[in-house]
């Protein structure tokens, strides 16, 4: 019996990130599911030139990741199936999967709007356009909120310096600059966890409270760069290897001769992972900042209001009165939303079953399925096959 026909697909990849690895371990397991495929992995620089082996490339297909101009251009020279990783669309006429930067800065305003943030601020890099996208999705969110949200200028940095706005002891300088500038207790989102870190840095050099003074929410949740600052830094924990299974499924559908259009497959973030550097209620009302924390850690216990008022004891009349003129929601409300994300959580970051999920988060299996899907509009095992990684 003749061996199986073997794929040969080119990974063209900027690896340097904790989300890259990611994309690369969701590709490796479509390719292990549904192979096998030959692969050949090239790692580059954002400047490095097209590998030589490349202009004679007779493989089936590629998927390129990176911001490295020189080699979308001789990709699109190639003949065969390619999709876009690029996080800047470098290769327009590709399917392209990119991480959502709408529910990024979605869930970033929700997360400081539900501290009670009334100040908020957006610390971008002009070099990245998913930057600039999720900050003009976080500047409106806040916006409709009531709120302002004032954004970083990062010219700031090479008029300071005399120098190229990506030198880091200038931007650390100008952030620090800026940060001083800003109301006070202020929520501030960075585009991802490096220009967090440099907040975080620029706080510490400027004496201004992490995070009392200023809150930080980075993206990516590379674990070594937040546990690197101190104090350790919030992040957007995004799905990388979901994205990277999209983007080989999409590569296998090409191959076999499926005519795909070059839609954008936007891939929604999990969650926050919550760190010291945003672990602070901006509620003035410290009896609400209390019913606040006790709920968030113990929401998942199967609590209810009456437990709430056991540990903040006042009328309840007054809980509900105060929660809903402070946060715009009842205290069943919030303890409802905190059981909810972790089961959002729980759903597309394991694989455990119904039953497990229900139970770590407070529910009875069956009402979890009921009130999932009343609040989500999907049920429990859609979520999980829209966003997980599939097997």
């Amino acid at each position: 019996m003749p061996a199986p026909a073997v794929t040969k697909v080119a990974l063209l990849f900027e690896a340097n990130s904790a989300y890259a690895r990611g994309l690369l371990v969701g590709i490796g397991d479509y390719s292990l599911s549904h192979g096998p495929w030959s692969v050949h992995y090239a790692e580059l620089g954002p400047a490095d030139a097209p590998p030589p082996w490349l202009r004679a490339w007779d493989g089936q297909g590629v998927i390129v990741r990176g911001e490295n101009r020189r080699i979308a251009r001789a990709v699109e020279k190639l003949s065969g199936a390619v999709v876009d990783l690029t996080p800047s669309r470098l290769l327009p006429r590709a399917p392209w999967v990119k991480s959502d930067d709408a529910a990024i800065a979605r869930l970033a305003a929700q997360h400081f709007l539900e501290r009670g943030f009334r100040h908020f601020a957006f610390c971008g890099d002009a070099r990245f356009s998913w930057s600039e996208r999720r900050g003009q999705h976080f500047g409106a969110l806040v916006q409709a909120a009531g709120h302002v949200c004032h954004a970083f200028d990062p010219g700031l940095s090479s008029r300071s310096a005399g120098g190229p706005a990506s030198n880091v002891e200038a931007d650390i300088g100008a952030i620090g600059r800026w940060l001083a500038t800003l109301p006070k207790p202020v929520a501030v989102f960075a585009c991802y966890d490096h220009r967090g870190q440099q907040v975080l840095e620029a706080c510490r050099r400027t004496g201004l409270a992490v995070p009392e003074q200023v809150a930080v929410l980075g993206v990516d949740n590379d674990e070594v760069l937040c546990a690197l600052s101190p104090p350790p830094l919030s992040s957007i924990a995004l799905n990388p290897r979901r994205a990277g299974w999209e983007a080989a499924e999409l590569l296998a559908r090409l191959i076999r001769g499926e005519k795909l259009p070059p839609d954008a497959h936007l891939i929604p973030p999990i969650a926050i992972a919550t760190r010291q550097s945003t672990d602070v209620l901006a509620v003035a009302d410290p009896k609400i900042a209390a019913a606040l924390r006790f709920i968030r850690e113990h929401a998942c216990d199967g609590i209810g209001v009456s437990e709430v008022l056991r540990h903040c004891p006042m009328a309840r009349r007054s809980l509900e009165t105060r929660f809903r003129k402070l946060l715009g929601r009842t205290p069943r409300e919030e303890i409802l939303r905190v059981q909810l994300n972790r089961a959002k959580e729980l759903l597309v970051g394991t694989e455990l079953p119904m039953w497990q999920i229900a139970e770590r988060t407070g529910f009875d299996p069956e009402y979890l399925s009921v009130v999932f899907k009343q609040q989500t509009g999907d049920s429990p095992s859609d979520y999980r096959k829209k966003f997980g990684v599939g097997r």
